[in-house]
């Protein structure tokens, strides 16, 4: 099909919408924010990059953010099988196991495309909400159900707050990406796991606040 026909079959009244097409231009969008940014990114750049014709891209989104917003979201169909989460034996071992080595090229288009969002991200809640529920809940709801499991059977105490702790190497990556632009590798996803979340889901929680003046 020609950019032309696409156009034409997009004006058409009650066409039905092709699923695969979307993603086909959700992907051209990404690759569009990695290579020129977000003020760079025009609806033209990816009706080309797409090979489709304008009128398919305006058709499905009325604007440049709602479409970055539609990109980001299909970005979490690569996250974690929430269905199928690593079992070791070991709350440590679970958490490295979901770890997924990408290649270079892998890992320098989404530092790209996490670059190009951060100058948005600011700007539109909704972008922002898109970037979370993307890059973040995906992996915190896996961190959350490996922790319940250890809890149950008595990996780790009972009262820690993993509700709290779930989010943190999620949040950390996110920040990693999106501010200090470096990869989430496993030397720092090894740091965080001994260093932070396994002492913390270790430690007993306080009885209550303690008085400063006791000694």
């Amino acid at each position: 099909m020609t950019p032309q026909d696409d156009e034409t079959d997009a004006a058409q009244p009650g066409r039905k919408r092709d699923p695969s097409r979307d993603a086909k231009l959700l992907e051209a969008t990404l690759e569009v924010l990695a290579e020129v940014g977000a003020a760079g990114l025009t609806m033209d750049l990816v009706a080309a990059r797409a090979g489709a014709g304008k009128a398919t891209i305006y058709r499905r989104w009325t604007s440049k953010t709602q479409l970055v917003i539609d990109a980001v979201a299909h970005m979490k169909r690569n996250q974690v099988d929430l269905e199928h989460l690593p079992d070791t034996g070991t709350l440590r071992g679970d958490l490295l196991a979901l770890f997924k080595p990408q290649s270079l090229e892998e890992t320098e288009r989404r530092l790209k495309i996490m670059t190009g969002l951060a100058s948005l991200l600011a700007q539109e809640q909704a972008l922002a909400d898109a970037a979370d529920a993307a890059v973040v809940q995906p992996w915190a709801e896996a961190h959350l159900a490996l922790m319940r499991r250890a809890a149950q059977r008595g990996e780790i105490s009972a009262t820690a707050d993993i509700a709290a702790l779930s989010l943190v190497i999620p949040s950390m990556a996110a920040y990693r990406s999106l501010v200090q632009r470096k990869p989430f590798d496993l030397p720092f996803l090894v740091s965080m796991v001994d260093g932070v979340i396994m002492p913390a889901l270790r430690l007993q929680p306080a009885d209550g606040p303690r008085d400063a003046t006791a000694t």
